[in-house]
């Protein structure tokens, strides 16, 4: 586990990063007291979107700002999450006269936060608001308790489908009723083979033995379900598939979109491998395919592991996420295409 970080005085860490992230990719975002928004913003009339989340995923979830995509960002301290007063200046900033979604990875913090923000948002007139709290994680707790389970890697699905709907100029209830569904069609399980040391306190955020796994493991180093030794690649993702596959369930002819997301020190090599027998799986059960992603969305600094998500998609859902989407962290270009039109 590697515990040096390069990196200056530990209170600045976020400040730090965020100045230098914006000055990166000034054409797509620009820092802004502290928030992450859109250098060009989306038209009036239109739905904002914002989310709020401890920073030390990057680049979830300020690569995630841009046409397509949320509007604000507002990043808090280290796995912490932005206080209620913060999320507040991040609805005014989205604000295009149409309301303003928040939308929440479910833990307690954010959740709270996210609460006391809504609270604060109609006592200082700003009553357009709504939250949508969502869901992925199938090892935080069992089918049944869907609403008591984390959020994790494979709301990407969630934040790139409302991206897009959100563009369509539907309305604050219909795209908060678009965030549910696509949650409700996701399920992620996740794994590692070590843990990260906090980049401020330099200390280990989780215990992993050397040649043990955790399957289960949460996006801050929460516990899964034990260790156990490292298996196979192939092994690993039947295991993990298994329990991904019979939560929801999904069925013979279904149609999903797929992410392996990498915590932060695997390979392009693991991931791909790991993918590989993902679409074997998928094959023989006969689910198909509509388009897989590989690569860091959502990181718990430089942990290696991965997570395994799922998401069934329809026709509409489909041609959401197909369509064109600009981050600083991801791009998406329609099929066929070789530019993304912003």
């Amino acid at each position: 586990m590697r515990t040096a970080k390069l990196i200056n005085d530990p209170a600045d860490i976020v400040s730090e990063m965020l100045e230098g992230y914006a000055a990166a990719y000034p054409d797509i975002v620009r820092l802004d007291d502290g928030l992450i928004v859109r250098t060009e913003p989306k038209a009036e009339g239109k739905v904002g979107l914002v989310i709020g989340n401890g920073s030390g995923h990057e680049p979830a979830m300020i690569g995630w700002v841009g046409p397509g995509l949320f509007d604000v960002n507002v990043p808090g301290p280290i796995f912490t999450a932005p206080g209620p007063s913060k999320l507040v200046k991040g609805v005014t900033a989205a604000d295009r006269g149409a309301g303003v979604l928040i939308c929440v990875s479910h833990h307690a913090g954010d959740l709270l936060n996210a609460e006391m923000a809504l609270e604060e948002a109609a006592d200082e007139g700003i009553d357009n608001v709504e939250m949508a709290v969502l869901w992925d994680d199938v090892g935080s707790a069992p089918r049944g308790r869907e609403q008591e389970r984390r959020g994790s890697a494979g709301l990407f699905f969630v934040w790139k489908i409302l991206g897009a709907y959100a563009e369509t100029g539907a309305t604050l209830s219909e795209c908060k009723a678009m965030a549910e569904q696509v949650r409700d069609n996701t399920r992620t399980l996740s794994a590692s083979l070590t843990s990260s040391a906090h980049p401020v306190t330099r200390q280990p955020i989780g215990e992993i033995p050397d040649g043990e796994m955790i399957i289960g493991v949460g996006v801050h180093g929460e516990s899964g379900t034990g260790t156990i030794p490292v298996p196979t690649a192939d092994e690993t993702v039947d295991l993990m598939l298994e329990h991904i596959l019979d939560d929801l369930p999904y069925e013979s002819d279904d149609e999903v979109c797929v992410l392996i997301n990498n915590a932060g020190a695997l390979t392009v090599m693991e991931l791909a491998i790991l993918n590989r027998r993902t679409s074997q799986i998928l094959a023989e059960r006969d689910i198909r395919v509509h388009r897989s992603w590989l690569g860091s969305y959502a990181t718990t600094q430089d942990s290696a592991g991965f997570a395994i998500s799922l998401c069934r998609v329809d026709e509409e859902t489909k041609r959401l996420y197909d369509a064109p989407a600009v981050g600083a962290g991801v791009q998406f270009t329609p099929p066929g295409d070789s530019t993304v039109d912003q």
